[in-house]
């Protein structure tokens, strides 16, 4: 074992791969060309057209110990990757990887298919049960977390190799010219698709909506496709809304967000040309509202926002708060709507979003993000990963993409969930490292990194509650106590790996 640059023991080697210790957010460099897929030809007249998921599978020719794909866009409301994983079982496919996008708790139907050995390791972040399961010692899956830029750049670089993507259409024709934003399942932006597209040996257009051709606009192209199967659904797109996208009315919530807007006012950056991006949680929709309310009364011309994209953000759109919109993901039915009628709001790939690896991801180009945390530490580190409990049951999404690119990384979090305070000695799992995040905001005051000196004496001007982190943690414990540590076996049951492929982390599984 070897201890990285934040102090987290991480082994030489894991399951056969030899890993990189986290070092800082930007000295490591890529030393290999992009990864490639095979050419092909196609003749007119050839068919793509295929009758079913198995056939789809047969004619790409998985085999034992080969690993597939898909996309998230559906969230909650996906039903593909667990109708691939039911046929692969059902063929006897063993020893396969999923390196889809994320996997959500709509996926827990897969676990049988992990206890019988179909499925032995996911190269992308867990939500929910299949993370328990795992950190408990209850399945045997090995599995790597990646922010999606991170995950973006393994699969240019080559250092995952998708043997198949399967990608959700809600909208085809039989060449494979699909998009997201018509059909039943319209979900708006395939953001994470793209990369898959692009990269992976063989591509598979799956839809419940073919039309004739050609289907338009396209997204991703029929030049990308190799074959294309329809089936009954991809899914329901009402449960890509969850409860963490709508905004906050708990009053110590709207307290964080009228303090992280006024911040993000202090910084000087709230100015012609501001560029933005929040999570989807209640309390950073508060903050995206309060924003929007400051630039209409300033009459401040942002240039774009982006991430996930909420209807709050598609109001600033329409307000003429931003030119433009670069949108990954929808976050809700609204989104939907906007990209598919109003041409300043703009799919992207993962990779142009956050790849670190790649000429500039548009993450370099924010001024400002705000994001959440499941606990924060004294030297600002980030956990968004495990629970409180050392449990994995969440993805990193883009949070320490965005943290790394944007000039002001703010994070907005209650001082406390229940009796267990937020800010800790030390984080059970580094998530993101505290070099790339410069305020926490809280009801109970806001702690700014010593970086920025100049924002704190504005704040104080401003009569606003700055506090120093690690007093601020002596007054929190005081009041909830020194919360116990997890105790944890010695046997790794996760990596966490940083944008740039180096492990800033690992997850041990929880001694019970």
């Amino acid at each position: 074992m070897a201890k990285n640059s934040l102090g987290r023991e991480i082994p030489a080697q894991w399951r056969g791969r030899t890993l990189d210790p986290y070092l800082d957010p930007w000295s490591r460099q890529p030393e290999v060309l992009r990864a490639t897929r095979p050419l092909v030809r196609r003749a007119p007249g050839d068919s793509k057209l295929l009758p079913s998921l198995r056939a789809a599978i047969e004619a790409c020719g998985l085999k034992n110990g080969m690993t597939i794909s898909t996309h998230h866009a559906l969230r909650n409301g996906d039903l593909l990757l667990n109708l691939l994983v039911k046929e692969m079982d059902a063929m006897g496919l063993r020893d396969m990887g999923i390196a889809s996008s994320s996997v959500h708790g709509v996926h827990a139907e897969i676990i049988p298919s992990i206890r019988n050995g179909t499925i032995t390791r996911i190269e992308t972040g867990v939500n929910g049960l299949i993370g328990e399961l795992v950190s408990k010692g209850e399945l045997k899956c090995s599995i790597v977390v990646r922010s999606h830029g991170g995950r973006a750049r393994s699969l240019v670089t080559g250092e995952v190799e998708v043997d198949a993507t399967f990608i959700a259409a809600p909208c085809c024709d039989l060449t494979g010219n699909l998009n997201g934003v018509s059909g039943p399942a319209a979900c708006g932006s395939l953001g994470y698709a793209h990369t898959d597209a692009r990269y992976a040996r063989k591509v598979v257009a799956v839809t419940d909506h073919m039309v004739r051709y050609p289907a338009a606009p396209i997204s991703i192209s029929q030049s990308d496709v190799d074959y294309v199967v329809q089936i009954e659904s991809l899914g329901d797109p009402a449960k890509i809304v969850s409860t963490t996208t709508r905004l906050t009315r708990d009053p110590a919530g709207l307290l964080i967000a009228k303090y992280a807007a006024e911040v993000i006012e202090a910084s000087g950056l709230l100015k012609d040309g501001f560029s933005f991006q929040t999570g989807a949680g209640g309390t950073s929709l508060a903050v995206a509202d309060l924003v929007h309310r400051k630039m209409r009364e300033g009459k401040i011309k942002g240039s774009f926002g982006c991430g996930g994209i909420t209807g709050y953000f598609v109001d600033m759109l329409e307000d003429g708060c931003f030119e433009t919109l670069f949108d990954v993901q929808c976050f809700d039915l609204r989104a939907v709507e906007s990209i598919r009628r109003n041409a300043g709001h703009r799919e992207i790939s993962a990779d142009l979003y956050a790849n670190p690896f790649n000429r500039g991801a548009v993450v370099n180009m924010l001024d400002c993000v705000i994001l959440g945390a499941t606990e924060v530490d004294v030297d600002f580190n980030v956990n968004v990963n495990t629970e409180s409990s050392g449990l994995l049951l969440h993805n990193t999404g883009g949070h320490c993409d965005v943290a790394a690119g944007a000039k002001l990384a703010i994070v907005v979090a209650p001082s406390m969930r229940g009796r267990l305070p937020i800010v800790r000695d030390a984080v059970t799992t580094i998530t993101t490292p505290g070099e790339t995040v410069d305020v926490i905001v809280t009801e109970r005051g806001i702690c700014v990194s010593d970086k920025h000196e100049d924002l704190k004496r504005e704040l104080r001007r401003r009569n606003l509650p700055v506090k120093d982190i690690r007093q601020f943690h002596d007054e929190i414990t005081r009041l909830t106590g020194v919360p116990r540590p997890v105790d944890f076996e010695d046997d790794i049951v996760a990596l966490i790996e940083y944008r740039d492929g180096s492990i800033i982390d690992v997850v041990r599984r929880v001694r019970e």
